[in-house]
């Protein structure tokens, strides 16, 4: 079994969805130790903004395909995805820009679009400075909802999230978040066995 490891966080070690999503990686190789793992830092290694023209250069191309046969190749996906500015990163949304791609993760027909990469599984680590998922703020959450949907699109329909929220409330309030999401992870894990 092969596992796409994401992180999109800029903050480092001081990251929230970093953390989490590296617990969620661990729990599952200890509970499948054959578990085979490929890691992509789209902070540390940015992908460029996806361009047609920028796609035609070779280079460009070659870092396109490599992207897509590790997704392809990927039956679990853990994703380190933190809300900025009330959405996901650039440097998310650039790796995005390459997977969900007509013909290769999806097609048009005449009933309408067709994921054509299902059977993944996606385990998502969100981070978000407040609270989002309820009260004043929810019609604000672009970064979860939008992750859904794009990749309901592409067929996957088993999308799991585990949510540290409200870190940037209070010093104790994140630790109850980091608390909460950790529990979270042991839950989602066994479900993997």
């Amino acid at each position: 079994m092969k596992l796409l490891h994401l992180d999109a966080s800029s903050l480092g070690q001081h990251s929230v969805s970093r953390e989490l999503s590296a617990a969620i990686v661990d729990q599952l190789a200890q509970e499948n130790p054959s578990l085979q793992v490929t890691y992509r830092d789209l902070s540390a290694h940015p992908l460029p903004h996806w361009t047609p023209v920028m796609d035609a250069a070779s280079d460009a191309a070659q870092l396109s395909q490599a992207v897509m046969d590790e997704f392809q190749a990927a039956d679990i996906l853990v994703i380190g995805a933190p809300m900025y500015n009330f959405g996901i990163p650039s440097q998310l949304k650039a790796w995005i820009d390459r997977v969900v791609v007509a013909g290769k993760t999806f097609r048009y027909t005449e009933a309408g679009p067709e994921g054509l990469a299902g059977g993944k599984r996606v385990i998502i680590a969100s981070s978000r400075g407040g609270v989002y998922s309820t009260g004043p703020a929810a019609g604000l959450d672009f970064q979860e909802n939008y992750l859904r949907a794009v990749l309901n699109f592409i067929g996957i329909d088993e999308v799991e999230f585990i949510r540290a929220e409200g870190v940037n409330l209070s010093a104790e309030h994140k630790v109850k978040a980091i608390a909460t999401a950790r529990h979270s992870i042991g839950s989602l894990a066994s479900k993997a066995a």
